[in-house]
């Protein structure tokens, strides 16, 4: 089956940690990858590494992908550089293309509104506070959360984030999806078996 690509929002002080469980499998799940930055000029992640978009935030348009994964960055919080990419979310969302936001991201929704009326986590419920939104009262601790089309988690959860994105698209589902998170968040040695007759 040909998959539309999964597309990875990347801008400078992009946080390194927090895609690498869901981009990888997805790749294995037979998604292509497709990098998006502000510009097709190169950006560097606070790891230091640079990368080479593949195409440019205005190039990208819902009906063309699988999925809208936003990562955390110091310039969500530093001003609205990044505000284009929240935009990018909202027509995403209103398309029924699926969006996943973790850290810092998700202050960047909270701004645009797209919080107020869904079920979302963060960090701690006081960070998106301090953004002005009218979504407190639909804030979850958890450590991630899916509300219709939209994943949300925080910085400390890469892995519950890839689970929720991977339970949204359909790629692992129910004790296949349990054995993959006991496996890579809990170091669960049973949990490979479970995934090694899957894959059979």
């Amino acid at each position: 089956m040909t998959r539309k690509p999964a597309h990875l929002a990347v801008y400078d002080t992009f946080a390194d940690w927090e895609t690498g469980h869901t981009t990888a499998h997805l790749a294995r799940a037979g998604y292509a990858i497709r990098t998006v930055g502000p510009t097709r000029e190169p950006v560097t992640t606070l790891g230091g590494m640079r990368i080479q978009p593949d195409l440019a935030l205005d190039g990208l348009r819902p009906e063309d992908s699988s999925l809208l994964i936003l990562t955390g960055a110091d310039l969500w919080d530093s001003g609205d550089d990044l505000a284009p990419f929240a935009r990018t979310a909202r027509a995403f969302l209103d398309a029924g293309v699926p969006v996943a936001a973790i850290c810092g991201a998700t202050a960047g929704l909270a701004r645009e509104g797209l919080l107020d009326d869904r079920d979302h986590t963060s960090a701690v419920s006081f960070y998106l506070a301090a953004t002005g939104y009218g979504g407190g009262e639909r804030y979850v601790d958890a450590d991630a959360v899916t509300d219709g089309n939209l994943v949300t988690a925080g910085p400390t959860e890469p892995v519950a984030f890839a689970r929720e994105v991977f339970r949204l698209l359909g790629v692992y589902e129910g004790e296949v999806l349990d054995a993959w998170y006991r496996l890579f968040h809990d170091s669960d040695a049973a949990a490979y078996a479970v995934l090694e007759e899957a894959a059979r």
